[in-house]
């Protein structure tokens, strides 16, 4: 009985490593996504506060006007 009850919890704690092995990939996956993001987020951010687009009003109207 005391040898069932042992492999059960052997068999869990690995089940249990697993899956933090499993979120620990994805946490850091995650976190190299948000590091791209956020570079992408201050590329844009940088481009607006140069004003590198004009506003509506300035901009030239197309050919057809």
């Amino acid at each position: 009985m005391d040898e069932q009850r042992l492999i059960t919890i052997e068999t869990a704690l690995a089940n249990q490593e697993r899956t933090l092995d499993e979120l620990s990939k994805i946490v850091y996956d995650q976190g190299k996504e948000i590091d791209r993001l956020v570079k992408v987020n201050k590329y844009l951010a940088d481009l607006l506060s140069k004003d590198t687009i004009k506003p509506l009003s300035e901009e030239t109207p197309p050919p057809h006007y």
